[in-house]
């Protein structure tokens, strides 16, 4: 998810996510999953990430070696 400078911090993402466990949900899903850049960092993802109630489950190494990322994964219930 990524929201534009000016528009941070008016809960867009958190909106966004919330419709995604609402529909997630009514497909029969019960984990969301996403990735997180690691390096380059992001530490407002990381802790928008963590706020959400996600948690780290796993990390990689892409793009031939020039992208690392975390895995982040949420249980979602009705």
């Amino acid at each position: 998810v990524v929201v534009a400078g000016e528009a941070r911090g008016r809960g867009h993402a958190r909106r966004l996510y919330e419709d995604l466990f609402d529909h997630a949900l009514r497909a029969g899903q019960t984990i969301v999953t996403c990735e997180v850049n690691a390096e380059p960092p992001n530490p407002a993802s990381d802790a928008f990430h963590a706020a959400l109630g996600f948690v780290e489950v796993g990390d990689a190494v892409i793009h031939g070696g020039k992208k690392a990322v975390r895995y982040y994964t949420k249980q979602i219930t009705g």
